[in-house]
């Protein structure tokens, strides 16, 4: 129970957003006394150091009661296991006492529990006859540890109204509600793949369990939720079974019903896709803090004690993580992820597939402590009977019939009946959501198609065949050719041929794979890393090559009178310099930095309000290391664009003037050149790279990031930096690289460096080098030179890449989570994969009969 009264302290003190040292001096109770029991390792609990902690903190009266209550609970269970060791007469739990006096009364009692003369000890009170062990003070699974207010309380609103207006819309695509939800039901899971009762109750030590009623259907289930005292459900389906809906109506029912915000006290649930995780390099509250950050920018504005506001809510227990998808973890990280899962406190709630969570259990010799756990049960005969004739156009009645029937009468019919091999495995099929789904789209949506060939055995032989049938049909149906009409949302109305749509899909499926056998996040700041390492560096190449060679030509005639093959010549050989410095960089940073290098921006440029050393010095150190990063970045690509520029003047001489390049002084001062073109363009762009870096802070925005918003977002910030480097490489080269060029005048003089040739270089260099630093090193830049150009030219993509992505999500094969799509279920995504990769291997280029 100690770890009980720990948690609720440091809670309410991150809450407050004040450190240990600063409650120590409010309290008066040393750093020593509030570290040990925040970490339970105090075995003396007094009443009036509680009372002192609580007013430094300035807690809501529910607080004092809840932290009373809690306190009583630590006394009573330490009563208890201190009578057992020493075989005496259990003692009596001491009662819960409220918090809320007057401070004096907290000095009285201080004084009378302080030691005195033997002379002056009150007599021993009578024994207290024993009671039974108080259970644990655990609160509410879906409430916040206490009404939450001030900034952090508005950062929970606003997050709770993101999450709600997100979430419904997904259902809207979807068809949720049209014409019903599916009745989605469960039942207990196993007991082994549950912690037990007494437990999940979070009962006391000797207290016996109630029984849980968790029975109930997709209409009820935060309702079941909050029946599970510890606030921790596990649910388990197979594959299509219903459990990606089922967390999209357990967010929306309990935002629905409990307060958030100022004054509220419900925690926000936030769905978070845990394929993505790597309990092995990232804790969980860390990565929960990185997902709320990508899908809610605003939430990286400073909040209390300095920390995101991000951080912030996941410190102060304000979110109810909902973890879909713990079978999509590799299979060597579940044993490590449910082991970290197991070594938190918070409520949450866990989705997965069955056997890869058994075998997670087993390998981890524990469940999800103090979860309960329900498995969602098949579709039955009723239920479709009752819903797919109401999702099907209707059709002519037969001569003589009565009312009105649809395509799926007949079929309905057929598996009531029963008896043949074709109608079973029909049967079996349409015992999930998703099949029912598919079946839905390809024959209640369209004019053309019978459900009747379904129950053809030839064609259908096994159950699998008619699932693969519903995958195989569903792109096609959807991107059929429809009536010209207004698009949802707007804007002009696209079409794609089926076929291509099919291409593009699954090449966006098997990129997924590519990356990581179960991952879901379709992101586009990552659209071009399933190439090759080294077919990514030529199109960076390629692409910065062309920058800065445009920018010579545009800026040469206008700074020198010379002709045009000259002009040419001079952007074609500094154009491959630059590209083949900014390759190289690109490549180093990929291979040792990893997808994470090329993050979206979340940023504008402005002098920064805090300065290092406010706020703990958190903030001067962060900006330090981005930096130090960025500098060291800039240092060695400006070496290398040096080192180019200098062979490419020897080449330049060469050409036009007859300069022997063999010639030992012209050796030299090739050589003088490469170190001082060097040192210029290093120290120039590591200085702006790290300047810009040093202004960057997090853009003020207000409301939730959606992929095409974070683009634009990205696109306007690139914009602004772009504008910031062109001048600040114009002015640092042409006059920094004049004071340099004087500094090395006495070792490697006599050099040359005009005003003219200075703001040439520093011109093109802040136009062409700023332009291919965006390319290379922004997220923007390289959704542009990919996303844009490089896949589209390969046959990989559209050319209306953004465009096809959001059709792909108002089509329904794609959803929206945060700022990236993902597939609607990962089966789809599967077989697009499956299905691109094996058309990849049985290509063959087309050949020309000279006789036909």
């Amino acid at each position: 129970m100690t770890d009980q009264l720990g948690t609720l302290l440091r809670q309410l003190r991150r809450r407050a957003g004040l450190t240990q040292e600063q409650v120590a001096e409010r309290s008066g109770v040393s750093v020593r006394t509030i570290r040990r029991l925040e970490t339970g390792k105090s075995a003396d609990h007094r009443l009036g150091t509680v009372h002192l902690l609580a007013d430094a903190l300035q807690v809501t009266p529910e607080d004092r009661q809840r932290l009373a209550a809690t306190l009583a609970s630590t006394r009573a269970a330490a009563a208890d296991q201190s009578a057992t060791a020493e075989e005496a007469a259990p003692a009596a739990a001491p009662e819960a006492q409220p918090l809320a006096v007057e401070p004096q009364s907290v000095a009285t009692e201080a004084v009378d529990a302080a030691p005195g003369p033997p002379d002056e000890q009150p007599p021993p009170a009578a024994p207290a006859p024993p009671e039974a062990p108080a259970p644990y003070a655990v609160p509410e699974p879906f409430l916040a540890p206490g009404p939450v207010a001030g900034e952090l309380g508005e950062a929970a609103r606003v997050l709770a109204s993101e999450i709600r207006r997100r979430w419904r819309r997904e259902e809207e695509q979807r068809q949720v509600h049209d014409p019903y939800p599916l009745p989605v039901r469960w039942e207990p899971a196993p007991a082994g793949l549950t912690d037990r009762p007494e437990n999940v109750q979070r009962l006391g030590p000797g207290a016996s369990a109630a029984e849980l009623d968790l029975s109930g259907d997709l209409r009820g289930v935060a309702e079941v939720y909050r029946r599970i005292s510890s606030g921790r459900l596990v649910v388990l389906g197979r594959a299509g079974s219903g459990k990606s809906i089922l967390t999209i109506r357990f967010v929306l029912d309990l935002l629905e019903s409990t307060p958030v915000g100022p004054g509220g006290t419900a925690r926000v649930p936030v769905i978070f896709s845990l394929g993505a995780w790597d309990p092995t390099t990232t804790a969980l509250s860390d990565w929960l803090t990185e997902r709320l950050l990508r899908d809610h920018p605003h939430l990286a504005r400073r909040g209390p004690g300095g920390t995101t506001l991000a951080a912030a809510l996941i410190d102060a227990d304000l979110v109810l993580p909902v973890l879909d998808g713990f079978d999509e973890l590799a299979e060597g990280l579940r044993r490590d992820a449910l082991a970290a899962l197991n070594a938190t406190s918070m409520p949450l709630v866990l989705t997965s597939r069955r056997p890869e969570y058994a075998a997670a259990v087993r390998a981890a010799h524990s469940p999800l402590v103090w979860a309960a756990g329900i498995e969602l049960t098949d579709l039955t005969l009723d239920t479709l009977a009752g819903y797919l004739p109401r999702t099907a156009r209707a059709v002519a009645p037969e001569p003589g019939a009565t009312g009105r029937t649809s395509v799926w009468d007949g079929v309905l019919a057929e598996l009531r009946a029963g008896g043949t091999p074709a109608r079973a495995h029909l049967a079996a099929v349409l015992t999930t959501p998703l099949m029912v789904i598919l079946a839905r789209t390809l024959y209640s949506d369209a004019p053309d198609r019978d459900p009747a060939e379904l129950l053809d055995l030839d064609r259908f032989p096994t159950a699998r065949a008619v699932e693969e049938h519903l995958l195989a049909g569903f792109v096609p149906t959807v991107y059929r050719p429809r009536p010209a009409g207004p698009p949802a949302g707007g804007g002009a109305a696209r079409s794609w041929a089926p076929d291509r749509a099919q291409h593009w899909l699954g090449h966006l499926a098997d990129h997924l794979v590519r990356l990581d056998r179960e991952r879901q996040d379709l992101a586009w700041w990552q659209i071009g890393d399933s190439l090759r390492l080294s077919t990514r560096v030529l199109a960076v190449v390629l692409g910065t090559a062309l920058c800065v060679a445009v920018a010579d030509w545009l800026i040469a005639p206008v700074l020198y009178r010379v002709g045009a093959g000259e002009v040419f010549l001079q952007g074609a050989m500094m154009g491959p310099v630059a590209g083949l410095a900014f390759g190289a960089v690109y490549a180093v940073l990929s291979a040792y930095g990893g997808r994470t290098l090329f993050e979206p921006a979340r940023v504008q440029l402005r002098l920064p309000r805090t300065l290092p050393g406010e706020n703990g010095g958190g903030f001067g150190r962060h900006i330090g290391r981005v930096f130090l990063r960025r500098f060291v970045s800039g240092l060695l690509g400006g070496a290398v664009m040096g080192t180019g520029c200098a062979c490419a003047l020897l080449l330049e001489r060469w050409v036009y003037l007859g300069v022997p390049i063999t010639n030992p002084a012209v050796l030299k001062g090739t050589a003088i050149n490469m170190v001082c073109f060097g040192l210029v363009f290093g120290l120039s762009a590591g200085l702006i790279f790290g300047l810009v870096a040093a202004l960057e802070t997090p853009v003020d925005t207000a409301s939730a990031a959606t992929p095409t918003s974070l683009l634009a977002a990205n696109r306007a910030t690139v914009g602004r930096q772009l504008l910031v480097m062109a001048p600040l490489f114009t002015l640092t080269i042409a006059f920094g690289g004049r004071l340099l060029i004087d500094l090395l005048q006495g070792p490697l003089g006599p050099l040359f460096w005009t005003v003219p040739d200075g703001l040439f270089i520093g011109v093109v260099a802040g136009l062409g080098g700023g332009a291919a630093y965006v390319l290379t090193f922004t997220a923007w830049g390289q959704w542009l030179l990919f996303g844009r150009f490089w896949l589209p030219l390969t046959g990989r993509l559209p050319w209306a890449a953004v465009a096809f992505l959001d059709d792909a999500y108002r089509r329904g094969v794609l959803r929206r989570t945060g700022a990236v799509y993902q597939f609607r279920h990962i089966r789809l995504q599967h077989h697009l994969g499956q299905h691109y990769r094996t058309r990849r291997r049985n290509y063959r280029p087309a050949t020309f009969d000279p006789g036909h």
